[in-house]
């Protein structure tokens, strides 16, 4: 898969007295731009089967859901991008939920 960075975020939480990091990148898969966002387990990948959790982004009556298991940040966040194992979206939907104005996420 022909991928290419452009920004990528990370924001480390506590929940459940357990950290997860939440990974939200852009970049280009194959000629198109686009947006995912997954979550990783701080642990080990027994330990992160345990819990589940939903991603959302909607606007002007529509909404997108990504209901997962996160992954152990043992895995890499190359190897969950790469296996598309999260919320992806595409540069015009993500123009659109943006509120329409062409404005980035």
């Amino acid at each position: 898969m022909d991928a290419y960075y452009s920004d990528v975020f990370v924001q480390v939480f506590n929940c459940f007295g357990r950290q997860f990091c939440l990974h939200f990148e852009a970049f280009q898969l194959g000629m198109a731009p686009v947006y995912m966002a997954f979550l990783r387990f701080m642990g080990d990948d027994n330990e992160a089967k345990k819990f589940s959790y939903s991603l959302e982004v909607g606007a002007n009556g529509r909404k997108l859901i990504w209901q997962g298991i996160p992954r152990s940040i043992r895995d890499s966040h190359r190897k969950v991008r790469d296996s598309q194992d999260g919320l992806v979206i595409q540069r015009n939907l993500a123009l659109y939920f943006s509120g329409g104005d062409r404005q980035e996420l």
